[in-house]
């Protein structure tokens, strides 16, 4: 199983799983992860928020969990999902929607 860190905590990359693009990271601690495994939803573990966090409970942008692989040291995920809308709260579908150029972030076309 998991290995969490010393905060309970450990890293979750989101992954498209039709297309394997990364929408989001997030952290899921054994609640998140007890959560996820039983609705079949995504949920994690809201560091600002200091509780459990369903993705999409606000807005209905629901990760339908399809698959999560661990890594080899235990302590990272992967949850390949189907997204029902937008991963970001900014309205993009996948948070990386920006990259490094020079010394300013420029924003994708996508």
């Amino acid at each position: 199983m998991p290995k969490f860190d010393a905060a309970g905590l450990l890293s979750a990359v989101v992954q498209e799983a039709t297309t394997g693009e990364v929408l989001m990271v997030a952290f899921m601690d054994a609640e998140a992860l007890a959560a996820t495994r039983k609705s079949g939803e995504a949920h994690f573990h809201s560091r600002s928020r200091g509780r459990l966090w369903k993705k999409g409970e606000t807005s209905g942008n629901v990760l339908k969990v399809e698959e999560i692989l661990v890594d080899c040291d235990q302590d990272a995920l992967v949850l390949k999902v189907t997204a029902a809308g937008p991963a970001c709260h900014t309205g993009a579908r996948s948070c990386f929607y920006r990259w490094i150029d020079g010394d300013s972030l420029v924003r994708s076309g996508s």
